[in-house]
């Protein structure tokens, strides 16, 4: 069985993609939960982003931040 795909760079890609889409979920459900609203464009913006880092540093900064605003601004 050929495995390369799995070690290819598209394969990371996809990988990427999945691990953003997870934190973005995930980034929406804590805001949801910790009662921080959201506008249409805040939920746009976290939605379009594919960053994992950058979906990484706004997860950690939603477990404390009082706001939105909060989240979004850089550190």
């Amino acid at each position: 069985m050929d495995t390369s795909f799995y070690k290819s760079a598209m394969s990371e890609e996809i990988r990427d993609e999945g691990r953003a889409e997870g934190r973005a979920e995930g980034l929406l459900l804590l805001l949801g939960v910790r009662g921080i609203a959201l506008t249409d464009a805040d939920r746009a913006k976290i939605a379009a982003c594919t960053d994992p880092r950058l979906l990484h540093a706004w997860l950690q900064r939603a477990a404390t931040a009082s706001s939105v605003e909060e989240v979004f601004r850089a550190g």
